[in-house]
């Protein structure tokens, strides 16, 4: 792919949270990220997942907002994530929606509100 600059194979998905410590606990309970590092004095640290290359930064704000971007972690499982997500008294957006035999998404929220999306690959998805 021809990019107009070079790209690095990083990304960081920014979410404000409204307690650091709790949003840091459950993230990694729950989700199973990793705590890279944390700036106390700037309210910032960064969680590595599973995914290569992408890691989480969480910043501790009094003002929380909620952004259109809805971050989606492909799943091998769709179910057995939910499961243990739901588990952890996680909220999901209603049942586990199917599109026409390509793809099972399923929207969770983080404890101050911020939208997470399960994907699970199906046959029928194009490549």
């Amino acid at each position: 792919m021809k990019t107009p600059f070079a790209y690095r194979n990083e990304l960081t998905i920014s979410v404000n949270v409204s307690d650091l410590d709790a949003a840091i606990e459950w993230y990694t309970d729950t989700l199973g990220f990793e705590l890279e590092y944390k700036l106390d004095d700037q309210g910032w640290c960064e969680l590595r997942t599973p995914q290569a290359g992408v890691t989480v930064g969480l910043g501790e704000t009094e003002q929380l907002e909620h952004g259109g971007t809805v971050p989606v972690f492909g799943v091998e499982d769709i179910g057995a994530a939910r499961s243990h997500i739901e588990g952890k008294g996680t909220r999901f957006d209603g049942e586990t929606r199917e599109v026409a035999g390509m793809v099972k998404l399923a929207t969770f929220y983080d404890p101050d509100g911020n939208a997470w999306m399960l994907a699970q690959t199906l046959d029928g998805m194009p490549r």
